[in-house]
């Protein structure tokens, strides 16, 4: 039998604690990750989650272990790939995601790396004086020209599709106009709570979109609310309001004497008085009409 060093048991049950003492328990990928930056990262994150960094064997042996105590945890170990770490915390995935987005940043690129995204240059000015860097810019790709004195960006024009590698002297060029396309950051590969599993796609959300829905939908259940007469806590109000004008307007056409129409009625009735008096031709004394001049 194979002897397994004693600190591998320690650390398989530290992590097995940490994902056993947690509502929510995610997988993380640090791969590419400079440990100063990893470190920063860490750290303004650790207010809300912890991260522990162990190797992957001993991560699927830790959740193979808290299986045992929170059933569905298991299903982690399929998330566990690349250079995985663990990530717990008690706030809910969606927070969760939002905190490891941000850890996101933008590096410059050293060379050899994969673009994740089109890597594109845009037209306009240059912070350089006319040189041998417009012939360097042209050497890489970029389309440099001098202009009224200036070294500038002719056209936009893509120079590395996402997918293929960025070159060496690609990279440095890149650096020196201030493009820096290596995101760095932590990478959410799955989030577990409470038996389900979730990934990025469904974790990823627009929130100011989601919020404008979410208000759009509320304010349309009350309008529906309203319009069937249902009473509940956000109804209740707007519904007395609505009854009361349609029971005061109903006793104003009808003429129904009430606490609150008897002065309005009064008021209309003496308005209505002078109207007709208006349209009435002044009677003489002997009870004769007054002659039209």
């Amino acid at each position: 039998m194979a002897h397994v060093a004693q600190w591998k048991h320690g650390e398989v049950a530290e992590i097995t604690s940490l994902l056993t003492h947690h509502k929510i328990i995610g997988i993380i990928d640090i791969g590419g990750i400079p440990a100063p930056q990893l470190q920063q990262m860490r750290g303004g994150i650790r207010a809300k989650a912890q991260i522990r960094c162990a190797k992957n064997t001993l991560i699927l042996k830790a959740l193979d272990e808290a299986e045992k105590h929170v059933k569905g945890i298991s299903a982690l170990k399929a998330e566990v790939h690349g250079q995985a770490a663990v990530i717990a915390t008690d706030v809910n995935p969606f927070a969760l995601f939002r905190e490891i987005k941000a850890t996101r940043k933008n590096a410059p690129a050293k060379g050899g790396e994969t673009a994740a995204h089109d890597i594109e240059v845009l037209e306009g000015d240059t912070p350089f004086k006319p040189g041998p860097i417009v012939g360097e810019l042209q050497k890489v790709g970029i389309p440099a020209a001098i202009s009224e004195g200036k070294v500038v960006i002719k056209s936009d024009k893509v120079l590395v599709e996402a997918g293929q590698k960025i070159s060496k002297d690609l990279a440095q060029m890149l650096s020196r106009i201030d493009i820096f396309p290596i995101e760095l950051g932590l990478n959410l590969h799955a989030v577990f709570e409470n038996g389900s599993i979730y990934r990025p796609d469904v974790l990823d959300i627009d929130m100011d979109r989601f919020m404008g829905q979410l208000r759009t939908a509320s304010f349309t259940a009350l309008i529906l609310s309203m319009e069937a007469g249902w009473a509940n806590t956000q109804t209740i109000r707007p519904l007395l309001t609505k009854a009361y004008r349609s029971a005061y307007t109903l006793a104003m056409e009808r003429n129904i004497y009430t606490k609150e129409t008897m002065t309005p009625i009064l008021a209309k009735a003496h308005a209505t008085m002078l109207s007709v008096s208006s349209q009435v031709k002044p009677v003489s004394k002997e009870g004769e009409k007054t002659p039209t001049k």
